[in-house]
């Protein structure tokens, strides 16, 4: 436990400089982030004798991030997506051994990991409401408090044993009710001009937080692996900390796009 407070102490002051900060700091962070991430990911199923292409991982991140750079209009966004499946299918076709499955797991990790992950990017980069973009990981990192706190009190029916044995659905809800409040909290103090849309976002990332916390154990579970890494000492790797925020990033970006 000890250990686990020293690395938040640490990586809470470096998260918060980086958030208020945006622009370019932001960018390279989340690039970094990003190959650190792909880069576990793609280890963790060496550990079961599948070996994707970090590469093509790699490149596919740089891309993404010229893009960033760019006007990042749909017809970039579309061009990326050509670019990395192009990759994927050339590797198959000039490769000696005919590793499908491997290839599989490189296209999962780019469209998975990079992809939802630039979405970080894609809300700060917005002119209207970008301040939004703490929603991101308040919803997320209150849905996880919450959750954990009302599991460990409240919790007694299983919410997916076979995925991950310790969630129920008592902390569920508590994690979705406790998005909900402290959404609202930061709608009404900071945006109250979007105080419902905040809530809304809450609510509904949270239930999309959740399932991205779940999608990472279902991979670590078929991996036979207990964390993605160690680079956050009782926290585990990056993919451990950013899978709920692999899926509230999406969320944030969308309803911005769509409703404000």
């Amino acid at each position: 436990m000890g250990i686990r407070i020293i690395s938040a102490l640490v990586a809470i002051p470096l998260f918060l400089f980086v958030i208020i900060n945006k622009g370019i700091i932001l960018d390279f962070s989340v690039l970094i982030l990003s190959l650190i991430a792909i880069h576990e990911f793609f280890n963790a199923f060496r550990n079961i004798q599948i070996f994707p292409c970090k590469k093509i991982g790699f490149l596919s991140i740089v891309l993404m991030s010229f893009i960033t750079f760019q006007e990042m209009s749909l017809k970039w966004i579309m061009l990326w997506f050509f670019i990395c499946t192009l990759m994927i299918l050339m590797k198959i076709l000039f490769s000696k051994s005919l590793d499908i499955i491997a290839s599989a797991i490189t296209a999962v990790g780019i469209f998975y990991i990079v992809f939802f992950m630039y979405h970080i990017v894609f809300v700060a980069h917005l002119s209207k409401y970008n301040d939004l973009i703490w929603m991101i990981f308040i919803v997320a990192f209150s849905t996880d408090t919450f959750a954990y706190f009302s599991g460990y009190l409240l919790g007694s029916k299983k919410l997916c044993p076979t995925i991950s044995p310790k969630k129920t659905i008592e902390g569920a809800i508590g994690g979705v009710l406790g998005s909900v409040i402290i959404s609202a909290w930061f709608g009404y103090y900071v945006i109250p001009q979007i105080f419902i849309h905040c809530i809304i976002i809450g609510f509904i990332g949270s239930i999309l937080g959740q399932i991205g916390d779940l999608t990472a154990s279902i991979f670590k579970r078929y991996t036979g692996i207990k964390d993605y890494g160690k680079l956050m000492p009782g926290h585990g790797g990056v993919l451990d900390r950013f899978d709920s925020i692999l899926f509230t990033g999406p969320v944030v970006y969308y309803y911005m796009i769509f409703f404000l």
